[in-house]
């Protein structure tokens, strides 16, 4: 079986080189490895074919006998890593709570932090009557929160 350690190093050593960064790995007891990376300027098949070739080469197949499946996190995937937070400032997310409140907003910032325990901020927007006016006012309330303080948090897909 291969060692998910050693695969996480040769990945990360190969994504060192480029924006890349590495979202997803999962190594079945069959040996079927998928690999999730993603970047702040987008993956195309040509990243993951690279990264294909690199493992393979670190990696004899006939040794091993292993199942390869490299990919982008899809647009529409849950974070999962902090290189998503990053990417995606400014863009409009959707977040389920650890509580159970799904929230709809913008992805304000994202605070320092180790790991995945860092803040982000999410600026909310709402539609509030003020006293004396006809029409409702949209204002915005930023809410900050950290991973472990939702339960999934994903962009939305504007084709506006």
């Amino acid at each position: 079986m291969i060692d998910k350690t050693l695969l996480t190093r040769a990945i990360d050593e190969y994504l060192s080189s480029t924006d890349a960064f590495l979202v997803d790995l999962t190594v079945s007891a069959d040996n079927r490895i998928v690999i999730e990376i993603d970047s702040p300027t987008g993956i195309d098949i040509d990243d993951c074919v690279a990264l294909t070739r690199a493992i393979e080469a670190r990696f004899d197949r006939d040794a091993d006998d292993y199942e390869l499946e490299v990919g982008s996190a899809g647009l529409t995937s849950p974070f999962k890593v902090r290189g998503q937070y990053d990417k995606y400032v400014g863009s409009s997310v959707t977040l389920l709570t650890a509580d159970g409140r799904k929230l709809h907003g913008r992805l304000v910032a994202v605070g320092e932090g180790e790991g995945m325990d860092f803040p982000f901020t999410v600026a909310e927007s709402e539609k509030v009557k003020e006293p004396g006016k006809k029409r409702p006012v949209i204002v915005e309330k930023e809410l900050t929160f950290r991973p472990s303080d939702v339960k999934q948090i994903t962009c939305d897909i504007d084709f506006k």
